[in-house]
């Protein structure tokens, strides 16, 4: 299938991409929404479960403060000053070490976790006032003061553990208001999402069965204009077989008509070739009716066929006065069938438009094998093209620019028209080269052609 041709069946219409994008924003919104709501679930997960670690070393440092207590007591109660100064070390390194590890666990809490306010202030008030309390109840252990440092150590303890415990108080308080929310939120999520996945659902359904209805619609649409085109190319066809054909025979009929009676002879010549160009005309014109012509151009070289065409075109005219020219530039490539039938429809048409209604003595075709395109030019000097031929539907009756401007798009092309009254006419056609050149005539095949040529006509190689 030509590329013209797939561009036209991708082409899905505005409704029918409308629906497709709105189908594909569907599922991404539907999709995008549960996946948010379970990242509002991991959030709430997040504080729960920092609230819970939270909880878990102040229960240990709890935990730390008594065990300091209670072994202070013990060795208070047994008076033993070399104990207590032995074991001073130990409790003093066990109690940095705890609040060390909690300080760190605090630190590495999941981004989010509302930390109490009062748990560093009460590690800080934990590793200045015990230590030093443990000093002095050694230094009145020395003493032999023993009868003081058991109520000290009531008096300073106490109120650091009861600390403790109103943050232990506090930080159960939060886990459990956090435990709250998030059942709450979880269900609440459970909610949105039993109503999201079912209305994402149905309206995929839904919008899916519109899409499905669109392309029906749009598969139809393109079978009549599938119809309707094939309508339009048999009577481009016709207008540029059997019209032109015929036209053709009417200028060869005329010129028979004037040599009879006088030149029997030459008009007998001139009516055998108008009968076997009646021949060729009827064999176009049913090729092009049934579709089944295999190409308007016999071989590759579409300049040599131009050119032959010419010859065709001005044989039977009355004088002798019309010159074409046929100038070829750049390498000659191999063509895509329908963009080089196409071409020469295009080309064909430009020449007879230039020599029977433009009425041009001098009429130039130039063929320019380009890397980047292909482009046709025919030039003349004519009396130029009356102004309401240029339209895009140009006369009643008369078809032959419009067929023009139908294959140029056919093929991917751009066809332009100068014209002026006197001044004469000049039509460009010019096609891409992925779309005119055949698969194989790439850049490098030219240029290694181009070099073999310019090596060969070195006069240093012969």
């Amino acid at each position: 299938m030509d590329g013209a041709n797939s561009t036209h069946y991708f082409n899905l219409g505005p409704r029918l991409t409308f629906t497709f994008a709105t189908l594909i924003v569907l599922i991404l919104a539907g999709n995008a929404l549960v996946v948010w709501q379970f990242h509002l679930t991991r959030n709430q997960t997040d504080r729960l479960t920092g609230a819970n670690q939270q909880l878990i070393e102040v229960l240990r440092l709890q935990a730390s403060l008594l065990s300091f207590h209670r072994r202070l007591d013990d060795l208070a109660l047994s008076m033993d000053v070399r104990r207590l100064d032995t074991e001073a070390e130990s409790l003093r390194r066990a109690l940095h070490e705890q609040t060390q590890q909690t300080r760190t666990a605090i630190a590495t809490l999941r981004s989010g976790t509302i930390v109490d306010p009062s748990f560093l202030p009460t590690l800080d008030t934990i590793d200045v006032t015990l230590p030093s309390e443990l000093e002095a109840i050694l230094g009145l252990a020395k003493s032999g003061n023993w009868a003081v440092i058991h109520p000290r150590l009531g008096n300073e303890l106490s109120p650091i553990e009861t600390q403790t415990a109103a943050l232990v108080n506090s930080i159960n308080q939060q886990a459990s208001s956090e435990l709250a929310r998030a059942v709450a939120e979880m269900r609440n999520v459970q909610r949105r999402i039993l109503v999201i996945v079912p209305a994402t659902a149905l309206s995929t359904f839904l919008i899916a069965t519109l899409l499905g209805w669109s392309v029906a619609r749009r598969i139809i649409e393109l079978r009549l204009d599938e119809r309707v085109n094939e309508r339009t190319r048999i009577a481009r066809e016709l207008h540029d077989t059997l019209l032109q054909s015929f036209q053709g025979l009417l200028l060869r009929f005329q010129v028979v008509y004037e040599l009879l009676p006088g030149r029997p002879a030459e008009a007998k010549q001139d009516m055998q070739i108008a009968i076997d160009r009646t021949i060729r005309a009827i064999e176009e014109g049913r090729g092009a009716v049934q579709g089944l012509r295999t190409g308007s151009v016999e071989g590759d070289d579409l300049a040599v066929a131009i050119e032959t065409l010419a010859e065709e075109l001005t044989s039977g005219r009355p004088g002798d006065d019309v010159v074409v020219r046929v100038d070829l530039q750049g390498t000659s490539r191999p063509l895509r069938p329908i963009v080089r039938d196409e071409i020469y429809q295009i080309g064909g048409e430009a020449l007879r438009n230039s020599l029977r209604h433009g009425h041009a003595s001098e009429v130039e075709v130039e063929l320019r094998y380009g890397e980047r395109q292909l482009r046709l030019r025919v030039r003349d000097n004519g009396r130029g093209i009356d102004p309401k031929f240029l339209s895009d539907e140009g006369a009643a009756g008369h078809f032959g620019l419009h067929g023009m401007r139908e294959r140029a798009e056919l093929i991917g092309g751009k066809l332009t028209i100068w014209t002026a009254a006197a001044s004469g006419t000049e039509i460009e056609l010019t096609v891409p080269a992925a779309r005119a050149y055949a698969a194989g005539s790439s850049r490098r095949f030219a240029w290694l052609t181009g070099r073999l040529l310019e090596a060969t006509s070195d006069p240093a190689h012969e």
